[in-house]
């Protein structure tokens, strides 16, 4: 028996013309102020609530020593998501930045001042981008061992385009000042 297509259903890419590619994302999550470890949760949650957007993996959460923050800032709790998007990075990043407002994110002039959600888009497909809005790969991902170890935790074989393998970036960094926290486990709908 064949189906027959519900005419009610209207195919985007039919509207338009275009191809939209399906594209795997890594994103970081971190947070050190309010309730961290709900606005990761929600993070995740409002990822997967976003049309286009299919969360496809969450890692262990890390507890995390401040990189580069100023004295006295809390401990981050930090994690990454893996997504398949047709969404454009730009559109990504608008979704991020809008995921962040929605658990007040201040955006001062401090530089890496305590915050109660950061989301990152640290790779995008292949896509590379060097604006000032967006800058991909992430330029800092290969640094920091929150990002990276997360990541290696959901892809042992993950690179970052024209940097590496990030375990071999794993292993320059290291993992002093990371603390896995099985306590906490991010829930998403496989």
């Amino acid at each position: 028996m064949t189906e027959t297509p519900n005419p009610n259903i209207i195919d985007a890419d039919t509207l338009t013309g275009e191809m939209r590619p399906i594209r795997r994302v890594v994103i970081s999550l971190g947070s050190n102020l309010g309730e961290s470890f709900g606005n990761l949760q929600g993070a995740v949650d409002a990822l997967a609530d976003t049309p286009d957007v299919w969360v496809t993996g969450v890692s262990p959460v890390y507890e995390t020593e401040p990189v580069g923050c100023p004295p006295g800032s809390p401990n981050f709790l930090n994690a990454v998501v893996l997504v398949d998007t047709t969404l454009s990075a730009h559109r990504l990043l608008d979704r991020a930045l809008a995921i962040e407002d929605a658990y007040d994110r201040d955006r001062g002039p401090e530089v890496n001042a305590p915050r109660t959600l950061d989301v990152d888009l640290i790779v995008v497909g292949d896509r590379r981008s060097d604006t000032d809005k967006l800058r991909l790969p992430h330029p800092l991902a290969q640094d920091r061992a929150f990002v990276l170890q997360p990541w290696l935790d959901l892809e042992p074989d993950a690179q970052i385009p024209d940097v590496g393998a990030v375990s071999a970036l794993l292993e320059k960094v290291g993992t002093e000042g990371l603390s896995r926290r099985d306590d906490l486990v991010l829930e998403y709908d496989e």
